[in-house]
């Protein structure tokens, strides 16, 4: 059994591209839904799991295969939803943490919201979704060249410089 499991996790890592350095992010390149967070389905037993590219990222690397639902996967170094670049060193972009801190780390980049903006925008900013479609899309195309790193500071590469 344990060959399917390794023919997953083969697969999962096909749809991850590497940055160059170290310390860049992993990215995704599988699906991605609605919120702008990569989509990884796993057969089970009963048909098919939806999971969270980055959460199953963690999953494998940390959580021994699994996660509960009540641990929160953080993106503490990075806050690319794309990004699955997770190990046990200190180089880690992401880790397990409480609801409590996720949502520092939330208020802390800027993602928070209230009500009001919440009821307008569907419950989460559907520009992210579109930014992460475009950083997937230029990385399969380009590679990791110039112009992804200006659309993964959240910038466009057609955007003009000041001087």
């Amino acid at each position: 059994m344990r060959g399917n499991a390794d023919r997953e996790e083969a697969r999962f890592w096909d749809k991850v591209i590497k940055g160059p350095r170290p310390d860049d992010c992993w990215i995704w390149t599988g699906a991605i839904g609605d919120d702008g967070y990569g989509r990884f389905w796993q057969n089970v037993p009963s048909g098919q799991r939806m999971w969270r590219a980055h959460r199953y990222a963690v999953a494998l690397v940390l959580g021994d295969g699994d996660l509960d639902a009540h641990e929160k996967v953080r993106h503490e170094h990075c806050d690319v939803p794309l990004c699955v670049h997770v190990t046990t060193g200190v180089d880690s972009h992401l880790l397990l943490g409480t609801t409590a801190e996720n949502n520092r780390d939330r208020s802390r980049a800027g993602r928070h919201a209230n009500m009001y903006s919440l009821r307008r925008s569907g419950g989460r900013r559907r520009d992210q979704a579109e930014h992460s479609r475009e950083l997937r899309d230029h990385l399969l195309a380009h590679g990791w060249d110039t112009g992804f790193r200006i659309l993964l500071a959240g910038y466009s590469p057609e955007q003009g410089t000041l001087f």
